[in-house]
Parts: C-alpha cells; structure tokens; sequence
C-alpha cells in the first residue's frame, strides 16, 4: 500500500500541489493569501465544509442557504431555460451574492471575525450581488437538445474535463474550480485565445473572425481595451474584446459597455484596429450609430422596421474578416449579416452586398427619402435596382446599357459595382464602407446637384471616377455624347442629377421609351413644357428627344 500511494505521489505534478487551496485567496483563514482573511480561525477549510452537523447539502456545507431571489440573465437569442440558482451554483452564492457574512458559518456558534472589520463579500468583480442578469447564466439544463436548437453550442457529449456539467446542468463549478486557481479567478481553463468559451460556445465563422486571429495591440492611448484582463492582442482576447462574463455593463449578451457603439469603437477607434472608424462618425453625413442605443436586437427581423442604425446592422463581430470580394458579393467584413434579396424575401446571411443595404433603404417602412424630387418618384433602392427596370446602375447585375463609351478601363458594360462605390467615407485613406462623409448621403466623392453648377473636376468627382469626364464633356462634332453633354454641363450648368437618376427607375413606372440611360428629371430644375410634356424619347443608339422645360427654354421637342 505504501509502494503505490508512493508511485501515485510521484505521477502527480508538482504545480497541483503549490495550487493547492492553501495558496489561494480562498483560504480566507488568518494564514490566508489575500486580503480577506480571518483575524484569529487557523482552520482552512471550514469556511465551506464542516465533517459534522453540516447543512443538507454536499459536499458537507458549513453554510447556510442564502434564501435570496436572484434577477436571471435573459435575452432575446437564449434558447435555455434559466432558473433560480441551484447545486453549487448556490453554494457559491453564499459568499458571492454579498448577503451572509463569511464568517458565518454552521459550526461556529458565533460569526468569525475578518481583518479590517470586513463582514459580507466586499463589492467588486467577486460580489455578483442578487441580479445576476448581467452575468454569465448558471443552473440551467444543457443538454443534445438546447445544443440543436441553439446551433452555436457544442453537443455536451463532445465537452470533457476539466469542464464538467453537473447533474446536465451548467454551473458556476463548469468554470471555476474554487479549490484550485491555476488561470486566474479559479478558471479550470486559461481564457487565453477565449480556450475556455469555446469549451461550450461554437459560433459560424468564428474560426476565420479577425476578433479571433488579429494579433493587433494596444497603442496605450484612449481607453484600455482590455480593462478585464491582463492579455495584450486582439486574438489573446477574442470574445473578452467585445464580452465580459462577470458583471457586465450591459446585460444582454454581456458586453463592456452600455452604448452598443462603444464595444466596437473601443478598438476600431485607431487605437487597436489600423483604421479610425470613430472619426468618421463626426462627420457632416454619416449613419448615426450615437443617435440609436439598444434599438437594433440580433433575433431581429432582417426588414428593419423601426428605423435604427447600430454597428452590427452591418457587420457581425463574430463573422468579419479581412478580405475582398468582386461586386456584388459580400465582402469579408459584412460576412454573416442578414438582408433582403431582389424580390424582397429575407436571406441570412446576406449573399451580396446589396441585401444588407436593402434592410433598411427598400422595404422598410420608415426608410430615408430621395434627397431629389423626381418626375417618377421612387424611394424604394431594391425597385430603382430591378433587372427588369428600363436602366440602373449595375449594382445587382450588369447595366442594360451595351454601348457605354466613357467608362473607364477595366470597367466595361458588363462590370457591376457595390452600394459602397459610390457611397463610402470620404478622404484618401479613409476606411470603406458609408460611416460617415462630408458629402450629403454619405458619398465618397462629390457631386454637386445644384442647378447652375459650373462644371468641373471637382464639383462631379464622383460621376468621374468610372466616366471618363474628357469623353463626356469635350466638344467633338458628330458625337452625341460629348456633344449633348457639352452643351447641357459645361455651357448651360446643368449638374448631371438634373437629368439622371444615378440608382434607376422601377419598371412599374418608367419603360425603355422614356428612360433608358437613368434618364428621370429632377423637377426641381426640370419642368413641363408649354403643352404640358415632361419626358424623354429614346430613338435609338446615340438618339433622342427631349419633351420639357429647362432654364427658361422650351423644348417641344428639342432633337439630338
């Protein structure tokens, strides 16, 4: 017998025993390691557990029941069921929830006495208080089933030791082992790289997420990122980026901070991630996230149907990545987020980069107005960009345009080009995506809709960035296009919104007729003629007539 407790002892490494409870601030005796401990109790373990007249709870539990009703965790995307804390989970709570006095124990007829006069656990991150609905949630079945209906949590059968369920029941003890602190907080895994999250959670497109793999740091200015953990990298912290499993600020989900927005600019504030996002949001135009808190909700329908605007509307911190794509596919970082496709059904995940714009700017009910009053009005994007509209720009598919002149190589009448083309921030070296420009609806270039505009470079930079402005503008006989164009921005300033309208025209209200070639009149600087005729003929390539008034003179028709 003495031979094999001998070998035993030696197979044991030697860090389980300098981790013993004795080393840790569990051991709340006068010989204890932190700064709670008793002023005079020698004993270790009878804090927890007494080997007589103990409560009516293993493992022999020298205290009482707090009796407390604690406010559960809760959101709109758990699919467990959570109840009132239960095994060790309550055991835990008799020292955690800061209402019993440690030292108050079954087999000590009076209290024991703490240094410093400390009674009840003292507040900060190990007093969870009562209201557990901003932490982690214990004391709930977890089981095959809730990992299928979930989709984003491992199987149990597929979870091993050190994690352990108790009685199919995740509790506080599935995390922490409170007689061993080897990672920190008794952790019975490092949260390094989130090893210990991942034990349970499984989410889509976590493996290629930059929140996992992104070894950016801190620059050390602003706010600490990391304020809850000692780790230096963006990939070291993974979910504590954005998580915090204890006592969180905001509840649901258990994130850092209160305002949506601050879990992401935090970092993506020039600080950690390369680019500044946050500056784009002090912009003249931008998508007002400050304007919006706890509006957006993941289990949301994919139609936004209260106007709102948050950061992951757009993206999906679980899912984003650093890649690209060709129009009209979603590029890495939109992956995972859900849209409307073409025909107005719901898709999740978006497939092209159109769909997560759709959310808000086509069928949803309090979406933006045109900034332009046209002869055929039409706020609806996902109609203005129909395959079947008599012309659009080609952002779900190819324009209907075949003879196109003035694009500018690679581009040709077959390419398509994203949403975020035209409407992005401004400034070399600004980040993509529409955060925020100093150009009305969020456009990267300008493009000036005034009438009387003086043309030049600048005042329709956009338009120039795929249209080659000599081809457009020069005055060359014979060529309607530069002719035609010539004469209406350069020598009449006319801006080129006056005639186009740079999405499309719905197919219920225009035709090949009247507007092809974007051809929808902005009725502010266009109007009726003196019959009353207000519209465009197509007759054919590089021909047409125009029916309407502008500047004064009347067209009835005017022929080019």
């Amino acid at each position: 017998m003495v031979r094999i407790s001998l070998i035993l002892f030696f197979l044991v490494p030697l860090w389980l025993f300098s981790q013993s409870i004795v080393n840790t601030v569990h051991n709340l005796s006068i010989s204890g390691q932190g700064q709670i401990k008793a002023v005079s109790e020698s004993e270790i373990c009878i804090f927890c557990h007494t080997p007589h007249n103990s409560a009516p709870k293993g493992p022999l539990w020298n205290r009482s029941d707090p009796g407390s009703n604690y406010t559960l965790y809760n959101s709109s995307t758990i699919q467990a069921v959570i109840g009132q804390p239960d095994g060790s989970s309550i055991l835990c709570l008799s020292c955690h929830d800061g209402t019993i006095a440690l030292g108050s124990v079954l087999s000590r007829p009076t209290p024991i006495s703490f240094a410093g006069g400390i009674t009840t656990m003292p507040s900060g991150n190990t007093n969870v208080t009562t209201d557990l609905a901003n932490d982690h949630p214990v004391s709930f079945i977890y089981n095959s089933a809730l990992a299928a209906a979930d989709g984003e949590l491992v199987d149990p059968v597929n979870i091993s030791w050190p994690v352990v369920l108790e009685n199919y029941k995740l509790q506080c003890t599935a995390c922490h082992d409170p007689h061993s602190d080897i990672y920190d907080d008794f952790l019975v895994v490092s949260t390094q790289y989130s090893n210990l999250c991942t034990q349970c959670h499984d989410r889509d497109y976590w493996p290629s997420s930059s929140h996992k793999n992104s070894t950016a740091t801190w620059n050390g200015s602003g706010n600490d990122p990391w304020f809850h953990t000692s780790y230096t990298t963006v990939a070291e912290n993974a979910c504590e980026n954005c998580h915090n499993p204890h006592n969180a600020d905001l509840n649901q989900r258990l994130l850092n901070y209160q305002s949506e927005e601050d879990n992401c600019l935090d970092c993506h504030n020039g600080n950690v991630a390369s680019e500044d996002i946050q500056a784009q949001f002090g912009k003249t135009f931008v998508h007002d996230i400050y304007n919006y808190n706890l509006d957006h909700d993941a289990s949301e329908n994919p139609l936004v149907l209260i106007k709102h605007v948050e950061c992951e509307d757009c993206h999906n911190p679980h899912a984003a990545y650093s890649s690209n794509a060709s129009p009209p596919y979603v590029q890495g970082f939109n992956k995972g987020v859900k849209g409307i496709n073409l025909a107005g059904g719901d898709v999740d995940p978006a497939q092209y980069e159109y769909e997560i714009c759709f959310r808000c700017h086509a069928d949803s009910p309090d979406k933006p107005a045109s900034p332009t009053t046209r002869d055929i009005d039409q706020n609806n994007v996902r109609l203005e960009f129909d395959l079947g509209n008599p012309s659009f720009h080609p952002v779900a598919g190819p324009g209907t345009n075949p003879d196109v002149p003035s694009l500018i190589p690679p581009l040709t009448e077959s390419s398509m080009i994203y949403c975020t083309d035209c409407h992005a921030s401004d400034g070399t070296g600004s980040p993509a995506g529409p955060h925020g420009s100093v150009y009305p609806q969020i456009l990267q270039f300008n493009y000036v809709t005034t009438d009387n505009t003086p043309e030049s470079y600048s005042a329709y930079e956009l338009c120039y960035q795929c249209h080659d402005r000599n081809k457009i503008i020069s005055k060359m006989p014979g060529n309607f296009q530069k002719k035609v164009h010539n004469k209406h921005i350069v020598r009449e300033n006319v801006p080129c919104n006056a005639c186009h309208d740079p999405h499309g025209i719905s197919s219920s209200q225009g035709n090949t007729t009247n507007n092809t070639h974007l051809i929808n009149f902005d009725i502010g600087i266009v109007q009726p003629n003196d019959n009353n005729d207000l519209y465009f003929e197509d007759r054919g390539s590089f021909s047409g007539r125009c029916y309407l008034k502008c500047h004064g003179e009347n067209h009835d028709p005017e022929s080019y």
